[in-house]
């Protein structure tokens, strides 16, 4: 079975000195990752990831995930391959759907039925794929040969049919894990799903036993496929905790009644317990799901760091 990675996302930049910081303390913990967001209110996802990797060695970065329906397709290329190339291919792409109504409201965007976003989303990736495999634009052939221009390309060959950064495309939907199944190197369930009868972007966590049919359904549907790609989780909260039942207990009215004490205690997308309780979780999801790509989010790097170095040391 394929190693573990870790990797975490940015809720928020202060400035450019706190964030280099941020992002050098991630990586002398052990991360592997750093992701950024494509919402409203966050951080502009690319030059951020310039920005991590300008202040890193090692780490890679990539977007979990840009708001496929928010970009035009030749302009979301551009900033790819700038962005793979100044940060010297460290680069990996998640690309979404969309599931904020309120966000394309803002932006004067047309909010479509999910079916309309998931067809964007994959006719986004074969025109990312084509565009990345082009030998730049032939209206441009003169003008670089004239001054020795390089065609604007990403530096890694190995998502997108080859020709562009690794792809991680996630979620939890029929629609969504069909092309995550046809496309991406990282296939990433969500773990989260729309509550019906709620406004889009009311969600709940998925049980283990959820998790067992959507993993089984993107298994069957990627086909040979499935055990060479990776197989990420995106962890909800982590709380460290002498008592896990307890601690379950006191997070239970979070999740709106959605859910039995023993499914908060057995859900993928929540580690409660001791160090050791929590790489136990890590481990038995690994065999049970075959997660081997965790990521958390902004507010527990430091709670998970720990949990990361005893998988590691443990192998």
């Amino acid at each position: 079975m394929a190693e573990f990675r870790f990797s975490c996302n940015v809720f928020a930049i202060r400035s450019a000195s706190e964030f280099g910081d941020h992002c050098r303390r991630v990586e002398s913990l052990g991360y592997d990752v750093v992701f950024t967001a494509d919402h409203l209110g966050r951080p502009s996802p690319f030059p951020a990831l310039v920005a991590a990797a300008q202040a890193t060695e090692r780490m890679r970065v990539g977007t979990l995930v840009i708001n496929v329906p928010f970009w035009n397709p030749a302009l979301l290329a551009r900033e790819i391959a700038t962005t793979d190339l100044l940060t010297g291919g460290r680069l990996e792409v998640g690309l979404g759907a969309g599931h904020m109504k309120w966000e394309f409201d803002e932006a004067g965007i047309e909010w479509q039925p999910f079916g309309a976003r998931t067809e964007r989303l994959r006719s986004t990736i074969a025109e990312l794929a084509r565009q990345f495999a082009l030998d730049g634009f032939p209206q441009q052939q003169e003008a670089r040969a004239e001054h020795g221009l390089p065609a604007l390309r990403p530096v890694q060959r190995t998502g997108f049919d080859g020709s562009g950064p690794p792809l991680l495309v996630g979620g939890t939907g029929d629609r969504v894990l069909r092309i995550a199944a046809d496309t991406a190197d990282i296939i990433g369930i969500s773990g989260i799903r729309q509550i019906p009868g709620h406004p889009p972007g009311t969600f709940r966590i998925c049980t283990a036993e959820e998790i067992d049919e959507r993993v089984r359904f993107a298994r069957e549907n990627a086909g040979p496929r499935a055990d060479q790609v990776e197989w990420q989780a995106l962890v909800q909260a982590v709380a460290p905790s002498e008592d896990r039942r307890t601690t379950a207990a006191e997070l239970l009215p979070r999740f709106g009644g959605t859910m039995t004490l023993d499914e908060l205690l057995e859900t993928p997308f929540l580690l409660i317990g001791t160090v050791e309780q929590m790489a136990e979780q890590v481990r038995r999801n690994r065999e049970r799901f075959g997660f081997t790509h965790w990521t958390v989010h902004a507010p527990y790097v430091e709670a998970f760091a720990p949990v990361l170095q005893r998988l590691r040391e443990a192998g």
